[in-house]
């Protein structure tokens, strides 16, 4: 899994019948403090997630395991909207802050 936040999303009018209907969010990883790291790539959401929310994703087969990707051609998925995130202790993150 990794850390990202939700930097846009996606429109698509001609994709793969299986798309049909799945929010496509462009994410960027981040490091746990949430400093940006790495290329932005588009994730299928699952969760409802918007931009600037801080996210969860998997990539690769692991992202074809939810009940809404399972068999579809999709290499990332958006898993879970963080809350918080404490590291060594303190809270680095805060959705509500």
């Amino acid at each position: 899994m990794l850390i990202a936040r939700v930097i846009g999303n996606t429109v698509s009018t001609v994709k793969d019948e299986r798309l049909v209907g799945r929010k496509l969010m462009i994410v960027r990883q981040t490091d746990e403090y949430g400093a940006p790291q790495g290329k932005p790539f588009v994730a299928v959401d699952t969760v409802d997630a918007g931009v600037g929310d801080l996210v969860l994703t998997c990539s690769g087969s692991s992202a074809r395991q939810t009940n809404q990707t399972k068999d579809t051609p999709v290499d990332a998925v958006i898993m879970s909207v963080i809350d918080s995130l404490t590291v060594d202790g303190k809270t680095v993150f805060s959705k509500n802050a």
